[in-house]
């Protein structure tokens, strides 16, 4: 199977999954661009950032014309995770691959535990708590950062759990803060997106956005625990993958 086509069905895949789900994309992005594009995982994670930067934008601006973005909590939010998200950016080119891949399988874990959980009820009210918002928000950008995850799946329930959000305003309010970290993080990767195959990652972006809007509609008409359950079984298998791969690696490299 060529890599255009490859390119293209991993990213309608991630797009729908960011456009329904208000996250998790790039938890599917990273793999797929390893084992099916054959990206080594520093130059996947630099890839997934510009994808998820460019697809959650899209998404963004569906999710605000239909008056499910909360942007002063959102903004708040996001801030406190720039800095981190820059400082992880940075530091993510000197770790070894292996550790990388490990990192992000046990994301991916993390990640389909949440979302196979019971969620939480918000109540809809939008008051922030600025030391647990400050708090969340700075784990998140160093997530984001590090392993080229916007964040989403955790956005979402610090949204909900934290600032009392109804799901709709948190899977809008997420993406304004995958966007900003995603932001940030690229800013300090200017030199490796010199080397990113555009050739690959143009058509996994185009895909990737319009699978977000196709995702918003999806979310319109399937109940969110059916999408989070069948995404959650899809992350878990994953992360098990990448674990057996980085370990793998990790005895040949000790050899």
């Amino acid at each position: 199977m060529s890599a255009l086509i490859l390119a293209l069905a991993a990213g309608a895949v991630v797009g729908l999954a960011l456009g329904a789900l208000g996250g998790g994309g790039s938890v599917l992005a990273v793999p797929a661009l390893i084992y099916l594009l054959g990206f080594t995982p520093a130059a996947a994670t630099t890839a997934s950032l510009i994808i998820v930067t460019a697809t959650s934008l899209t998404a963004l601006y569906a999710h605000a014309r239909t008056g499910t973005v909360h942007w002063r909590a959102g903004v708040l939010f996001a801030a406190a995770g720039l800095l981190p998200a820059a400082a992880a950016g940075a530091a993510a080119a000197r770790l070894p691959q292996p550790v990388l891949t490990a990192a992000f399988a046990a994301v991916a874990a993390l990640a389909a535990v949440r979302m196979l959980r019971p969620g939480r009820t918000g109540t809809g009210r939008t008051a922030v708590r600025p030391v647990k918002a400050a708090g969340v928000g700075a784990g998140l950008g160093a997530l984001t950062g590090l392993l080229g995850v916007g964040g989403g799946f955790l956005a979402v329930p610090a949204l909900v759990a934290v600032l009392t959000f109804e799901m709709q305003a948190a899977v809008g309010t997420s993406l304004l803060v995958i966007s900003a970290n995603s932001l940030a993080s690229l800013a300090t990767r200017g030199a490796t997106t010199a080397g990113v195959d555009w050739a690959v990652i143009a058509p996994f972006t185009g895909a990737a956005i319009l699978g977000a809007w196709d995702g918003k509609r999806l979310a319109a008409k399937v109940t969110g625990t059916l999408l989070q359950r069948a995404f959650a079984v899809l992350l878990m298998a994953v992360a098990a993958f990448m674990l057996i791969d980085a370990l793998v690696r990790a005895q040949e490299l000790g050899r």
